[in-house]
């Protein structure tokens, strides 16, 4: 761990937290998407062209008319017209995001010894947070392994657990309830950490080592939670009805219940094929064509996504 003798804690505007994660001339994506009229954008855009004054305008019209923002967590590669696993230049951060029993969650990780003080805490809705670390010297891999073990140790979505993940942006309204909500973050340190600051289990089922220097422990397991299925199938159907491909969605559960299932892919596949069939029956009223989002101006590449946003249980 290292980072500055002094510190003042602090909220953040959009441009300040942008600039806070990434340097002004890395590449970060920007995901908007407005659920009721199912449409989404995705920009890739200089750190400098985010943080401008009339792109964050035009995030204020789109976020005005009833989209959700997102910000990418670790830096693209210059010329990316996607933010897939092989783009992404480097990992920045890693991250978790809290629903149920947040607050809970939230008091573990700032008091268990387990994980060093969070750089970025962010309120996304009433009693639910995302928490941010920046790190250094992990790969995809490593990273990965680190964020599934966080996840699992502190109640955080599974879903968020890749490299490639959007959280959301502060400073702009959450869309997905119906109490206006603006999202705030608080700078709460600059240290840089690396892997043997967190001590927690290593969660890759393929590896036998541990992060940094760990001991094993048995997860922390909130009361009154949902069975691991029922968790499963809950974030298919969020995967699915944000656009992620079934493929993908299948590979991610397997990957994750790989060391307690003895046919992971089978049972990922199932929990697929059940959480499509509940969608088409609760949505095989509803319309399914898409319009485009209004134009962005013209500071990068555009793309049109159908919610890659690898973002978090639906992004609180």
């Amino acid at each position: 761990m290292n980072g500055p003798l002094s510190f003042a804690p602090r909220y953040l505007s959009a441009p300040e937290y942008a600039f806070a994660l990434h340097q002004p001339n890395d590449h970060a994506a920007i995901l908007v998407r407005n659920r009721s009229r199912k449409q989404t954008i995705q920009r890739i855009l200089s750190v400098e062209a985010i943080a401008s004054e009339p792109f964050q305008n035009w995030l204020q019209r789109q976020n005005q008319s009833g989209a959700d923002i997102f910000i990418g967590m670790n830096p693209v590669k210059e010329g990316s017209r996607s933010r897939t696993k092989e783009q992404i230049r480097e990992v920045r951060h890693a991250y978790l995001d809290l629903d149920e029993e947040a607050g809970a969650s939230l008091q573990a990780i700032r008091t268990s010894g387990d994980v060093p003080p969070p750089n970025f805490v962010l309120d996304t809705s009433p009693g639910k947070h995302q928490v941010v670390w920046r790190v250094e010297g992990l790969d995809t891999s490593h990273a990965e392994s680190l964020l599934r073990a966080l996840a699992s140790q502190y109640g955080g979505d599974p879903a968020a657990t890749d490299i490639s993940r959007l959280l959301r942006l502060p400073g702009f309204t959450n869309r997905k309830y119906n109490d206006a909500f603006v999202v705030r973050v608080h700078h709460e340190t600059d240290a840089h950490y690396h892997a043997q600051d967190f001590q927690v289990q290593e969660d890759s089922p393929d590896s036998s080592r541990h992060l940094g220097d760990l001991h094993h422990r048995e997860r922390k397991i909130t009361p009154g939670h949902r069975s691991q299925s029922e968790a499963d199938w809950a974030y298919a159907k969020r995967a699915l009805a944000r656009g992620d491909q079934a493929d993908q969605v299948i590979q991610r559960i397997a990957d994750y219940r790989s060391d307690d299932k003895a046919d992971p892919l089978y049972y990922a596949r199932l929990t697929v094929i059940k959480a499509q069939l509940s969608l088409m029956s609760r949505e095989s009223d509803a319309p399914a064509r898409e319009t485009p989002i209004e134009s962005a101006p013209r500071l990068g590449a555009t793309v049109e996504a159908p919610d890659t946003i690898s973002a978090t249980r639906d992004q609180r």
